[in-house]
Order: C-alpha cells, then sequence, then structure tokens
C-alpha cells in the first residue's frame, strides 16, 4: 500500500519540484525553502533544499533536491523524497545516513522514497537532530552518487510546512 503512494506521490512530486519557481514561498529556514503549490486540488507544502556537495564532480548531475511534503488532505505526512536529475537504478537502494543511522529508500525513475512509514518518521527524527545528511545512489548507468544535504533549519521547515497544510 505505502507503495501505491509513493507511485502515485511520484509524479506529482515531479511536478512540485518542475514547477517549484512557481510555487508560493511560504519561508526561507536557514537552508530549507517551504513552498506551497495546489495541484489538482491538492495543496502540497514542502520543505525543500539542494545538496551542499554532490560526488563525483567529474558527471553531470543535473538538479538534485531533497524534499519532505506534506499533503493537506492527509495522504502524506512529511513524506521525504530524494528527486535526481537522471534515473536511478531500480534494484539498487538508495540509502540516506544521518549519523550512523541508515535508511534504505526505493528508487522509482529519478526519485527516491522511504518504503516504511516508521522509517520515514526514523529519518526526520534524525533529520532534526543531526547537522548533515548523505544520501548514496546509483544511476540507471550504474554509477555511483553522493550528495551532502545540510540539516540547518529543516526542524523550523517542518514546522512550518505543517502548519500551512492545515
Amino acid at each position: 500500500m505505502i507503495r501505491i503512494l509513493m507511485f502515485s506521490a511520484l509524479s506529482l512530486a515531479m511536478t512540485l519540484i518542475s514547477a517549484s519557481a512557481e510555487a508560493r514561498v511560504e519561508g526561507t529556514f536557514r537552508d530549507w525553502t517551504v513552498r506551497t503549490k495546489t495541484v489538482g486540488g491538492e495543496k502540497i507544502c514542502f520543505a525543500i533544499t539542494k545538496p551542499k556537495t554532490m560526488a563525483p564532480k567529474s558527471v553531470k548531475h543535473g538538479d538534485i533536491y531533497f524534499m519532505i511534503a506534506n499533503w493537506k488532505s492527509g495522504k502524506a505526512l512529511e513524506q521525504p523524497s530524494l528527486f535526481t536529475g537522471y534515473p536511478l537504478k531500480p534494484d539498487r537502494p538508495t540509502i540516506a545516513r544521518v549519523g550512523s543511522t541508515k535508511i534504505p529508500m526505493f528508487a522509482d525513475a529519478n526519485e527516491a522514497f522511504v518504503e516504511q512509514r516508521s522509517d520515514e518518521k526514523k529519518l526526520i527524527g534524525k533529520m532534526k537532530k543531526g547537522s548533515t545528511m548523505r544520501v548514496d545512489a546509483v544511476s540507471a548507468r550504474g554509477t555511483r552518487t553522493s550528495y551532502e544535504f545540510s540539516l540547518r533549519g529543516v526542524t523550523a521547515a517542518l514546522q512550518k510546512a505543517r502548519a500551512a497544510c492545515r
């Protein structure tokens, strides 16, 4: 069931990312920005950030974002996802790491999601307490990539995103 919700969220997330410049900015909290957008009658409130570092430097990564989305309807609450500028290898899990905690994510096209709600909560909790998050992924071509995201401002951004979708 979780995968079905996430797959339906995929096209919505891609719409949000691609139209993020058109989404209303609700606030900026250090390295995170909160935006809202209505898509198909559904209000989506999301905290979004870009990586501080990308590896390897020798490849074209395209646009890379980490997003945490809330849907006003309640279909998703603090749903984390990685959005990449290239297709991900579906049979190789993407790994989000905060400190020593590793959370696997499954890939679909150019986005990765946490599969279990309990792991989503665990990752969000660790993000709120951490200073950086590293996400390792594998492209469809087999290239190993790594991104480091700042977690400065994530707690305030998540509070604002939740409040904006009430």
